[in-house]
């Protein structure tokens, strides 16, 4: 029988307490534990098997050193070896672009965890690039390993001090008391980052249903009134805008994102489109509206006093505000890891009972998908007494 060889589609890469096994041909990773990836090392097509298992059997109990032959075996029937005299040995030490290109095809094919202890031997690697520590720390915290996320997050801080996205990401991570509200400039720069492939990822791969709840509770509040003027905070690239437009007598949409609103303005929407800061704009105006609406907007605003008491002094007599939240089971709200505040549903009723608003519709479901989870929303139409 010929010695075995590792395949000439595998590249191992080393990773904490092993190796990935990646086959480039048909996409497969293998993970080996240490014994497996020293019995993939001696597999270089110059040993036979007896020779093999002679070099492991020191390391292992009396009674497994036939589980050196079972496992070749059953590698190679898994296509990690092959059994061909001619082959020569694949195993090399792969570059850090290397693994972080598998780092990523890795994510791509949903194997995140793998992904991250790939991306784990890339920073031993490459320990100033700070766009590594980053995807580090952002695939730490899809598999929900906090505090690698926060030590790779302060280290990329270290080398990109001015980020400030991450720096409010910390707040949550380090468990420290939040800010009233994500910064302006958190939210411009998680925006001119997000703006060139936001519709894409929050409409087909997250699966979002805030723009269809805004349009549905809009006719809670409503009812079937038209020609309303409506105020559109928050108003992105203008998803929400589309379902309100057909009752819109006149429609004002207000972002933080000249990028974002760029892209609403390209929909040709809107009678009005500002790049402010809404807060700010809710105290300066002195226009009036039917309809205050906020699509996955005030997810970065913990109180949210900040916005809907200035909000009420924009409504007409009878006009309702709307929104989506996160629903949070921590009264009053609190600073998720990924940044954003989840509410807590009687936060929502306090603060509409101190701003004379009555609560039309309050409640809670599906809003999207995070990370292959459901995202539970809290939907909101209150009305002016």
């Amino acid at each position: 029988m010929q010695n075995p060889a590792l395949n000439p589609h595998i590249v191992l890469a080393p990773v904490e307490n092993g190796y990935l096994a990646y086959d480039s041909a048909s996409e497969q990773v293998h993970e080996l534990n240490p014994m497996a990836a020293l019995i993939a090392e001696l597999c270089d097509g110059s040993r036979s098997v007896e020779e093999i298992r002679g070099e492991v059997a020191p390391l292992l109990p009396e009674d497994k050193s036939s589980e050196v032959e079972r496992w070749i075996d059953g590698a190679t029937q898994a296509g990690l070896l092959i059994r061909d005299g001619s082959a020569a040995s694949n195993h090399r030490e792969l570059s850090a672009k290397e693994l972080s290109d598998l780092a990523k095809r890795l994510r791509r094919g949903g194997k995140i965890r793998m992904a991250f202890r790939c991306q784990q031997t890339v920073v031993k690697l490459a320990a100033d690039d700070a766009d590594a520590w980053c995807y580090l720390g952002e695939l730490a915290h899809i598999i929900g390993q906090r505090d690698d996320a926060r030590v790779a997050y302060e280290r990329y801080l270290t080398l990109e001090p001015d980020d400030a996205e991450v720096k409010h990401i910390l707040v949550a991570l380090r468990d420290e008391a939040p800010p009233s509200r994500a910064s302006d400039e958190c939210i411009q720069q998680l925006y001119e980052r997000f703006s060139s492939f936001y519709e894409k990822n929050i409409c087909d791969d997250l699966y979002t249903q805030a723009p269809d709840r805004i349009r549905e509770l809009a006719q809670a509040a409503l009812g079937d009134r038209e020609a309303l003027v409506l105020l559109d905070l928050g108003c992105g690239t203008g998803l929400a805008g589309v379902q309100l437009k057909p009752r819109a007598a006149r429609m004002v949409g207000i972002d933080l994102s000249p990028e974002m609103v760029e892209l609403a303005r390209a929909r040709n929407l809107y009678d009005q489109l500002e790049v402010a800061e809404i807060t700010d704009w809710l105290r300066r105006s002195s226009d009036r509206f039917d309809l205050v609406a906020a699509c996955d907007c005030l997810i970065y605003f913990g109180d949210l006093r900040q916005v809907l008491v200035p909000a009420v002094s924009r409504l007409n007599p009878g006009g309702a505000i709307v929104f989506t939240l996160e629903c949070g089971d921590r009264y009053p709200f609190r600073l998720t890891d990924s940044g954003r505040y989840a509410h807590h549903p009687d936060h929502v009723r306090e603060v509409a009972a101190e701003a004379g608003l009555l609560v039309v519709r309050l409640e809670e479901g599906y809003l999207r998908m995070e990370y292959g989870a459901e995202v539970t929303g809290l939907f909101a139409a209150l009305k002016k007494a």
